[in-house]
């Protein structure tokens, strides 16, 4: 089946996805916020990690995750957003495995985010269910 010729979503696959995609749309969104501001509970809970306890990090990594945020949320940019974000979050699952976070609740919480969102997406928008086929 080529990109031109997918099926209808169904309703409740389109809701579900647009639940999981809102989720995390929300989840990134206060992420990125809380680190424009200079708040110092921000950059210190960057040193332990391994980075430095500077306010210009904490804000440029909060402005990447909002726009890649932004580009996930819009339809004609979606996939570049999940592409973005699954890139970003590989970025905090490698900074919490290298310092030795616990495994379930640290390191692999961007799993878990990256695996909501690509289902969001996957749910909602029938040329990435063409290009990633789970069936046939």
């Amino acid at each position: 089946m080529s990109i031109s010729q997918t099926t209808p979503v169904s309703p409740g696959a389109l809701w579900t996805g647009r639940v999981f995609s809102g989720l995390i749309v929300l989840f990134m969104i206060s992420d990125g916020v809380i680190k424009l501001p200079p708040l110092d509970v921000v950059t210190q809970t960057m040193v332990p990690l391994g980075w430095p306890a500077d306010v210009s990090v904490a804000r440029m990594l909060g402005i990447i995750g909002l726009i890649s945020t932004a580009l996930y949320a819009l339809p004609r940019t979606s996939v570049l957003g999940a592409i973005l974000l699954t890139g970003y979050l590989g970025g905090a699952i490698a900074t919490n495995m290298r310092v030795g976070s616990p495994l379930f609740s640290h390191t692999l919480f961007g799993v878990y985010l990256g695996i909501i969102l690509w289902s969001g997406l996957y749910l909602r928008d029938p040329r990435v269910r063409a290009l990633i086929p789970f069936s046939r």
